[in-house]
């Protein structure tokens, strides 16, 4: 039986299970998550499996393929099962770890390389939010992904050219099924312009055909879904395009250099991370100084391609983080053959620094995490111990390995950091989230059923909470314009901030406040706190009905 610790594909998938399967409902749902199961559940409820709706209206912003793949998990192990909910975009992240590895193999015929480098993809910041979240931009990084590895294999190799153009297409139109042009704009272009530089495209003329292949293919499965919305709801579809391509000139507008900080986001990685980007350093260092180059300039035009879109949101940089960790595995796997022998301050003074502050965290967290956790730990004593323990004894062990400059060990001691802190910290969310206020939605359809009176939204709502709620919430103002249900009496969800334009627009009915809803899970003094959580349920009667 082959040795364990030489078995790279199998000890990936587990550090992944342990990172994106451990603990996977321990967070509380999020805005984006919430929209995504909304349109999931309506799915599986309504039958809006193609022209997809969110609070039972037309929602066709993003492809309905990770939606689909969301309503089945939650047909077979249940709707309100937020494992369920979340467990393909974990799913969907091994893939694409397991084939960041299996490209970096193809590249450089170093498979300590590629474990390294995904090992760096698997734990970096906001790869691990991604992974255990139910939102889309993994999805279409994932498949994509896939499709880059067969492009790799189709423009390199003489074998199999229309296998590997086939299931290319078939990849690249799944990522475009899953969130549009976005993976083939920030992933595929810049991939595809770094092999052309550094490997070019040779004997291309047997390519030609099998070429036309992938495009024929690709431009099927990704166009024919908004063929369909646009043949049967022109309209929305018109509407619903303005509006997203104003967003891409007019909303979140950030400058140009507002991206290069982007390695920060890969975490616990950054120093190393920024190291490895220092081309003129490490360039003469790195065992494949092509392969090197490559990874480079396929992190560097991603970033500049990215910074080129006026819109700009941090959770956009996740594609660059895929070529980034392969770059930075140059660099820890230099590490790996020379620090013992390194005697320069300038190189070993960062490594040192890096992995130093990870050990002390790990060694202050025991007194550091009661001081913080200490008024909310009354059943929650046991995971906060043995976080503390692994915590600490990582640290402790990260500096005993940093004495003895045996950085190999102290690399996977920071990996298993991360994998403590999921183990043993997710559990303690709960923990700093108590809010005296809270009521949930549950107790309005509690109320709902003993009154019955159909429930609106005056204005907005935030999908948290039509989530929470379980149906759709009919909205009774939309662009200034008033609806009136035609109940005698019902109820209104009214946002704190329109209450008095409330007041104003029902100022010919009776209104009786019922109570308050706030499904904040952390109190007001807590910066998290948002008032868009909260609704007052006021009745609604005529007043004539009333007086009869």
């Amino acid at each position: 039986m082959k040795p364990i610790k030489n078995n790279y594909i199998l000890l990936l998938i587990i550090t992944c299970i342990a990172i994106f399967f451990v603990n996977l409902d321990a967070l509380y749902v999020n805005i984006m998550e919430a929209r995504n199961f909304i349109t999931a559940r309506e799915m599986i409820q309504d039958g809006n499996w193609i022209l997809t709706t969110l609070n039972a209206e037309p929602r066709y912003q993003k492809p309905p393929l990770p939606t689909w793949l969301t309503a089945f998990s939650a047909m077979a192990f249940g709707l309100k099962n937020l494992f369920a909910l979340r467990l393909p975009a974990a799913l969907i992240t091994i893939v694409l770890v397991l084939f960041s590895f299996k490209l970096a193999i193809k590249f450089t015929q170093n498979k300590l390389y590629a474990f390294i480098s995904s090992l760096i993809l698997s734990t970096s910041f906001y790869v691990i939010f991604a992974g255990r979240n139910g939102q889309w931009d993994i999805f279409t990084h994932g498949f994509m992904m896939v499709s880059i590895y067969q492009l790799f294999l189709f423009f390199t190799s003489e074998e199999k050219k229309y296998q590997r153009a086939f299931i290319a297409a078939l990849f690249f139109g799944l990522s475009f099924m899953s969130k549009g042009p976005v993976s083939l704009y920030t992933l595929l272009i810049p991939f595809l312009i770094s092999l052309g530089v550094v490997y070019k495209f040779k004997n291309i003329k047997p390519r030609i055909t099998p070429l036309l292949l992938f495009f024929v293919v690709g431009s099927l499965l990704s166009g024919w879904w908004h063929w369909y919305t646009y043949t049967f709801d022109p309209e929305t579809v018109l509407a619903i395009t303005k509006k997203e391509t104003s967003n891409w000139t007019g909303y979140n507008v950030r400058p140009f250099y507002y991206y290069w900080s982007f390695f920060t986001q890969s975490g616990i990685w950054t120093i190393p991370a920024f190291i490895g980007l220092l081309y003129p350093y490490l360039k003469n260092k790195v065992f494949n100084k092509k392969a090197y180059l490559f990874t480079f300039l396929w992190t560097m035009i991603s970033v500049v391609l990215l910074s080129i879109i006026p819109e700009k949101k941090s959770r956009y940089l996740l594609p660059v983080l895929i070529p980034l960790a392969l770059n930075t595995g140059f660099y820890i796997e230099y590490l790996f053959r020379v620090f013992k022998d390194l005697r320069d301050k300038r190189e070993t003074i960062p490594v040192y620094f890096n992995f130093g502050l990870i050990a002390t965290i790990g060694l202050v967290f025991p007194i550091v995490g009661f001081l913080f956790f200490k008024d909310s730990l009354s059943e929650n004593w046991i995971w906060f111990i043995l976080l503390s323990v692994s915590l600490f004894s990582i640290g402790f062990l990260i500096i005993w390995f940093l004495i003895q400059k045996n950085i190999e060990r102290v690399f996977y001691l920071t990996v298993s950091f991360i994998v403590a802190i999921i183990f043993f910290g997710m559990p303690l969310v709960k923990s700093i989230s108590v809010n005296p206020d809270y009521k949930n939605l549950q107790n309005l359809i509690v109320w709902q059923t003993k009154t019955n009176n159909k429930i609106y939204g005056y204005s907005t709502m935030a999908p948290k909470l039509i989530l929470e709620y379980g149906n759709p919430i009919k909205i009774i103002k939309k662009n200034n314009e008033l609806n009136f249900p035609s109940e005698s009496s019902y109820g209104v969800l009214v946002y704190d901030k329109y209450q008095e334009l409330f007041f104003q627009d029902f100022k010919d009915y009776s209104i009786k406040k019922i109570t308050r809803y706030d499904i904040n899970l952390v109190n007001k003094k807590n910066s998290l706190y948002r008032k868009r959580l909260c609704r007052d349920l006021y009745l609604i009667s005529n007043k004539s009905s009333l007086q009869n």
